[in-house]
């Protein structure tokens, strides 16, 4: 089919109704599907099942360094703990720190510290004027959450195929004392699944900011999260390339096992330099007496090493993989050619994003809601929920069931080409 922009006023009229009758049919099917989050299925819940058996009321409960995992004590982690997820995050032991069951939380705490008590001895953010922060986009709507909570005005960078427009960071880290941060999710990045490239990540580890106390929240939530064994992103690991510069208390890193174990109920790690450990352990000391090393436990024995979980890791990929692919070739089959949107093709993580016509996003999440269909709000991979060109949308196939994606994509793709019909007729005065 010709794209809907070179049609006539009769080809557009007839290409609505056709696909305004098949909506209506897909909307008579009452349907409740939810694309809107990168939850893992009950098929990737049901894969560490076994993890509830590895610890019993016989069981030896001490770690390797001979505490005893049931009482107070080991504000670090216990150690196979802390070198499984320091394996995770490629960097030695003695840069991380095992936090709860969530990344996001570690974040969460690590900016109201920054509010709080500042970074390293700089003055506390929330004694100044202003603070601001980089913001990628299209990008993760949680973090833009944890900045807009704090007050923190956030700046949109644009988010590349090689990553954050690097001369863009640069110029404005230089030369603005007032960012203190830039949010970083740099292997098959949320929304977009784009890595960072080597140049990319160099520039990061190389940068120069007016701001002494600026520091790169980098989120390695998709670190392990490939759909393919032979086709994988390798991207260099930044906190040695910053030490290598001398710059490395310049990063802060996070990650967890929250989409590799139970979401929710996994483990969390902080790796960093020396000196930024030293500062995040002073709060820690009031914060808690340790965090539940029961967990830690339970996840080192299910677990065992980096390549239980790599070998673990493979076995989500066969339940994601064809999910991903289903709501590609989706989109494929049915809008080559129209020229009415692009996405992108991930070779890892949890997301797919579509970029509609401009003006059309809100209008089609909506559209495929009235169908049966939740996504992801329009605008929610944008800074205080506002996508200026209004065409950015995050697909996340994980959850549906099989059957339920392939209903939940053809809605999502009637809505896409009744929206983008409506756009072209409205623009010729057409009515409909």
């Amino acid at each position: 089919m010709k794209p809907y922009r070179e049609m006539s006023r009769e080809e557009l009229l007839a290409e609505h109704a056709a696909v305004e009758t098949r909506y209506q049919e897909m909307k008579a099917k009452d349907l409740k599907l939810d694309m809107s989050r990168g939850k893992p299925s009950k098929a990737q819940l049901d894969l560490s099942n076994g993890m509830m058996d590895v610890l019993s009321s016989t069981a030896d409960l001490t770690c390797e360094s001979g505490v005893d995992c049931r009482n107070y004590g080991v504000m670090d982690g216990i150690p196979e703990a802390r070198q499984l997820l320091a394996d995770m995050s490629e960097v030695p032991e003695k840069d991380i720190l095992i936090y709860g069951n969530s990344s996001l939380n570690v974040m969460f705490d690590t900016v109201a510290r920054a509010m709080s008590m500042g970074v390293c001895g700089h003055t506390p953010w929330g004694l100044l004027e202003k603070v601001k922060f980089l913001c990628p986009v299209p990008g993760y709507d949680r973090h833009f959450g944890i900045t807009e909570f704090f007050g923190i005005e956030m700046i949109n960078v644009p988010l590349l195929p090689t990553g954050p427009d690097m001369d863009l960071v640069e110029s404005l880290v230089a030369n603005d004392p007032l960012i203190k941060g830039i949010w970083c999710v740099p292997k098959y990045s949320n929304p977009t699944g784009i890595s960072y490239s080597d140049e990319t990540v160099l520039r990061f580890a190389n940068l120069k900011p007016a701001a002494k106390d600026f520091r790169i929240f980098w989120d390695n939530a998709y670190s392990i999260h490939h759909l393919y064994d032979d086709d994988q992103d390798v991207i260099l690991e930044l906190l040695t390339e910053a030490a290598k510069v001398g710059n490395e208390d310049l990063v802060f890193k996070f990650i967890s096992t929250s989409k590799v174990s139970f979401p929710g109920s996994g483990i969390a790690a902080f790796a960093a330099s020396e000196a930024n450990l030293a500062d995040a352990r002073r709060a820690l000391f009031y914060q808690t007496i340790g965090h539940d090393k029961l967990n830690q436990l339970r996840h080192v024995r299910f677990f065992k090493d980096i390549d239980g979980i790599h070998e673990h890791m493979r076995k989500h990929a066969a339940i994601l993989r064809p999910k991903f692919e289903a709501v590609e070739n989706g989109l494929s089959q049915e809008l080559d050619g129209l020229e009415i949107g692009t996405w992108t093709k991930p070779k890892g993580g949890y997301f797919i994003s579509f970029d509609s016509l401009e003006g059309c996003a809100k209008k089609i999440v909506a559209k495929a809601k009235e169908a049966g269909v939740t996504m992801t709000g329009a605008g929610a991979t944008y800074p205080y929920g506002k996508d200026p060109k209004d065409s950015n949308i995050r697909i996340a196939p994980s959850f549906p069931e099989p059957e339920e994606l392939a209903l939940a994509t053809e809605i999502f793709v009637l809505s896409v080409k009744l929206v983008s019909l409506e756009k072209y007729l409205a623009e010729q005065d057409i009515k409909f």
